[in-house]
């Protein structure tokens, strides 16, 4: 079954987040307008990186800006995925929901890799578990910007019959060939489609490198967003990882009395 993703590559104000819920808004309304099954909107599109005031933005899921990302989920007949900051018992987390298109959320993910040169271990807690949605286009799993630098996640993702891989993130420029490169790596070794949605703009004076991309198993990039803002669309058949798995045993070849 054919699933269509849309990348919301977009850019997103500091600290605004009633001006960036207007501005993911309209990519999600267009990525309806293009029939797309999923759209995926940056990591921590609401507020970015103003983790000084993370308790400004933060709520239990399913409330605040969760509850209004469903909402927009809803309005638009359309999957949604991204970013938010939850607040959890005294505890932050950079989370990561979907929410179908009756406004339920499907699945969450609490990032697991934490990147201290942003301070994000000052911040947030990090995650303990994988997130696995069962959805009509097969196992769907979730991750988010620095654990893209973890091959390990990707591979527990990959053995546990995941086909496709969502990653929301705001990666900097400076650092984006090791963002093209990883995409195509994790892909690659682990026989998956990745639809990496990426921020454009200035983020504290950093400039954030876009180059969103939609990867197949072979390492095919279908569709790049390149530097500027846009929603990326490219249709997949998730079910193609089941022809390359077999034809290539790359999961069944390890060695797990070296690993282990």
């Amino acid at each position: 079954m054919k699933l269509k993703i849309a990348l919301a590559q977009i850019d997103l104000e500091l600290g605004r987040p009633d001006k960036n819920y207007e501005t993911a808004r309209e990519a999600v309304i267009q990525a309806a307008r293009e029939g797309s099954d999923i759209v995926l909107l940056p990591e921590l599109w609401a507020s970015g990186y103003d983790l000084e005031n993370a308790h400004k933005y933060a709520s239990p899921l399913k409330e605040g800006w969760f509850a209004r990302m469903q909402e927009m989920a809803e309005e638009n007949k359309i999957v949604l995925g991204g970013s938010l900051i939850e607040g959890q018992g005294g505890r932050y987390f950079n989370t990561f929901i979907l929410a179908d298109s009756r406004g339920e959320q499907l699945a969450f993910y609490r990032k697991a890799h934490l990147f201290d040169l942003i301070d994000e271990k000052k911040y947030f807690s990090a995650g303990k578990e994988l997130a696995i949605f069962e959805s009509p286009w097969g196992k769907i799993g979730l991750t988010l910007c620095y654990d893209l630098r973890f091959p390990e996640l990707f591979r527990a993702y990959a053995v546990k019959g995941v086909k496709t891989i969502l990653l929301v993130a705001e990666w900097p420029m400076r650092r984006i060939a090791h963002w093209d490169i990883l995409l195509q790596a994790r892909a690659i070794e682990n026989q998956v489609f990745i639809a990496a949605v990426n921020k454009v703009g200035l983020s504290k004076g950093e400039q954030l490198g876009g180059n969103s991309a939609v990867v197949t198993p072979m390492g095919e990039i279908l569709v790049k967003g390149g530097s500027a803002s846009g929603v990326f669309i490219a249709e997949i058949n998730p079910d193609e990882t089941d022809k390359i798995r077999k034809w290539m045993p790359v999961l069944n070849d390890r060695n797990l009395d070296v690993y282990d």
